[in-house]
């Protein structure tokens, strides 16, 4: 550490030394961030002004997308062992039965949507992050930064007394809806507010649902609209839900000693009785509050080399669970492209890309969850399908954004800027089981550069121009994936592993042969044929060096 203390009144102020990334706020998002830093070998200090985990259910889902991220960094595993799955919403209107939703995705994505308490979260990425020696620091609170070329010093005030300052390269808030960091950033936060107010509780019933469904029954007034509403979502454990509800008008304006309105077990157990189909007795209830929707997003997700991401850059109603899984892939985007910016491998021109790709995608999910919070699901345009893949995720995509490298083959098959599909019937010679492309793809931090040939010259070639690019890039692994006729004794010998079931040639419909790109978040970076190997690692090293 460098020198010493000063005084600033009554508390020293410490000079700490430089770290390459400060995180403010340890919540699912700046722990994301701190996950994905570390697991690309940059150091982090992750600030929360709080003195622990706070042990309350907001945010509950869980997005397949969300679990493909966690795959990548090894750490589906833990969620899948924690978590309930979500397989659909039970429907009642006026007190009638509606048709139910079903939460059906096609069978190549590999995971399903999930809910698990937001404290719960918490803890199996504060694990995770804790595995790669950083820790929470928790009680200490950034309270003014200023930035300059070389980076930014920040002022951390302790809840202990006295104050630190902290000398990074880079600073991210995470810091919630009421951001410290996108205030004295200057962001605009444009949006509003809803009138209305919501109860939330998480409580335990005794109805017999069938597991991993949901409820919303709700009550129209005369006039058609919304005028009662309850919305159920099932957790870990037995009978157990968050459930949210309209505020009544004699607890709207009612508070508790300290000014905060509570809700007590008999007002949730109310709305139940009024609006659930089968009766139910309510117990167990662990925590409740009242909350009002806003629905805001910023100007710009950052400034110079400071960057917001989760609520501290866009706040909108609940509905579809679209924010703390918005937020953690805010966090992923940005973590690996400072990672790469850090290290040396791109030019800080690759930091302008994290608003060009993620701001259009909190605009699209703002604006959605605002129009089914106030027109409802009936709005949507699109299919069932179609927005069930929404809800999840799978969708988001920069195709034609910043990072999206030359395009090879149909236009309707997976592009750079899109999701790399997963895929099954990865067969190695040397496991006795077959493999998806998410368990090739697992626990590599940087680039892969998948090689799909026909044929063992192709490949050759492809390999040799693939290890020279490798010498020089550090970031870059390289996969071969043989077609699965192919297999003459002379290709099986180049290839890692063999496309035995045919299904990454359906999901990429490879012209030929083909190499892909596939960037640390999972998005393809780059599609060209194997003979343009060379130029095509090139262009797309071009545009991570803009700027450089």
């Amino acid at each position: 550490m460098e020198g010493g203390a000063e005084s600033s009144g009554r508390h020293p102020v410490t000079h700490i030394r430089t770290t390459e990334v400060l995180i403010a706020g340890a919540g699912p998002v700046g722990l994301s961030a701190a996950a994905e830093l570390r697991r690309h070998g940059v150091q982090c200090r992750l600030v929360d002004r709080l003195p622990g985990r706070m042990p309350y259910a907001k945010a509950v889902g869980i997005q397949p997308r969300t679990l493909e991220l966690w795959d990548r960094m090894g750490l589906a595993r833990d969620f899948l062992e924690t978590a309930v799955p979500l397989r659909g919403q039970l429907a009642y209107v006026d007190g009638k039965e509606q048709a139910p939703i079903e939460l059906r995705l096609p069978p190549e994505v590999p995971y399903g949507f999930a809910a698990l308490p937001q404290y719960e979260t918490e803890r199996l990425l504060e694990q995770y992050v804790e595995g790669w020696g950083t820790r929470i620091e928790r009680g200490l609170e950034l309270v003014s930064f200023e930035q300059d070329s070389d980076g930014v010093t920040a002022r951390l005030a302790s809840a202990l007394g006295g104050t630190e300052e902290v000398r990074a390269g880079y600073l991210i808030g995470c810091d919630g809806a009421h951001s410290a960091v996108r205030k004295q950033l200057g962001l605009g936060f444009e949006g509003g507010a809803f009138p209305d107010e919501y109860m939330l509780a998480d409580v335990e019933a005794d109805w017999d649902f069938p597991p991993g469904y949901g409820l919303r029954s709700s009550h129209r007034a005369e006039d058609g609209s919304t005028d009662d509403l309850l919305v159920c979502i099932p957790l870990p454990g037995t009978n157990r839900y968050r459930m949210s509800m309209t505020v009544p008008p004699e607890l709207s304006t009612g508070a508790d000693g300290e000014g905060r309105l509570v809700p007590k077990l008999a007002d949730i157990q109310a709305v139940v009785d009024r609006l659930a189909p089968r009766p139910a007795v309510l117990s167990t209830m662990r925590w409740s509050s009242v909350f009002r929707i806003s629905h805001r997003i910023v100007d710009r997700y950052g400034d110079g080399r400071v960057f917001v991401a989760g609520d501290a850059a866009h706040i909108h109603p609940p509905t579809g669970a679209q924010g703390m899984n918005t937020g953690i892939q805010d966090a992923c985007n940005l973590a690996w492209k400072l990672a790469m910016v850090i290290g040396g491998a791109a030019g800080p021109g690759l930091l302008a890309s994290y608003d060009a790709e993620r701001r259009p995608v909190g605009e699209e999910v703002v604006g959605r969850t605002v129009r089914h919070a106030t027109q409802g699901f009936e709005a949507d345009p699109d299919d069932l399908a179609t927005r069930s893949l929404r809800e999840a995720q799978l969708l988001v995509g920069y195709r034609g954004g910043p990072l999206a490298g030359p395009g090879h083959g149909p236009a309707d098959a997976p592009q750079p800027g899109d999701r790399a599909p997963d895929c099954i019937g990865l067969v190695s010679p040397l496991a006795g089981y077959p493999l998806r492309l998410l368990d090739v793809l697992r626990g590599r931090a940087g680039h892969v550069l998948v090689l799909y040939a026909t044929d063992a010259a192709a490949l050759a070639a492809a390999r040799t121009d693939a290890a020279t690019d490798a010498a020089t890039e550090p970031d870059l692994q390289t996969v071969a994936v043989l077609a699965c006729e192919a297999a003459t004794p002379a290709a099986t010998a180049l290839a890692a592993y063999r496309d035995a079931a045919g299904d990454f040639a359906r999901h990429y419909r490879p012209d030929g042969p083909t190499g892909l790109l596939i960037r640390p978040d999972g998005q393809i970076g780059a599609r060209f044929p194997l003979t343009d190997t060379a130029a095509a690692l090139a262009e797309y090293r071009a545009l991570l060096s803009a700027g450089q």
